[in-house]
């Protein structure tokens, strides 16, 4: 396994911790039919409920372990990719999506406290996006 798939998870998994099916979505960009629609819809949809009201605490145990495991089944989806052993980088991405949560939720917090509540969501929106990007871009 190499440092560079390691550090490359990690990326994917802050992204997960942001928006939780953004990195599988990027890592569903090479793939065809069904795979890719669903997986883009669900990024976009999430994307847009992230918004509401409605949405609950990132940090509720609930949707921190799903938050969890779809950061390190990113991590382990692109270790295998790259021929690598899927534990090492599953386990990283499962702790920085934990570590991107909380930092998430401080700053849409803090957001929220000084009036920016709607552009602090959008440029957490954009670093999730740019996270799963540039893990993933050869």
């Amino acid at each position: 396994m190499t440092d560079r798939v390691l550090l490359r998870s990690v990326l994917l998994g802050a992204s997960a911790g942001a928006r939780s099916a953004t990195p599988l979505a990027r890592l569903a960009l090479r793939k065809r039919g069904w795979v890719r629609v669903a997986a883009g819809a669900a990024a976009l949809g999430e994307i847009a409920f992230d918004k509401s009201r409605k949405a609950p605490s990132r940090l509720a145990p609930g949707p921190l372990a799903g938050r969890v495991v779809l950061g390190a089944v990113a991590g382990a989806m692109f270790a295998r990719r790259r021929g690598t052993g899927m534990a090492g980088p599953a386990i990283v991405a499962g702790l920085a999506t934990a570590g991107a949560s909380v930092a998430g939720a401080r700053w849409r917090s803090w957001t929220e406290q000084h009036g920016w509540a709607i552009p602090g969501a959008v440029a957490e929106d954009a670093a999730a996006l740019t996270l799963a990007w540039a893990s993933t871009r050869d």
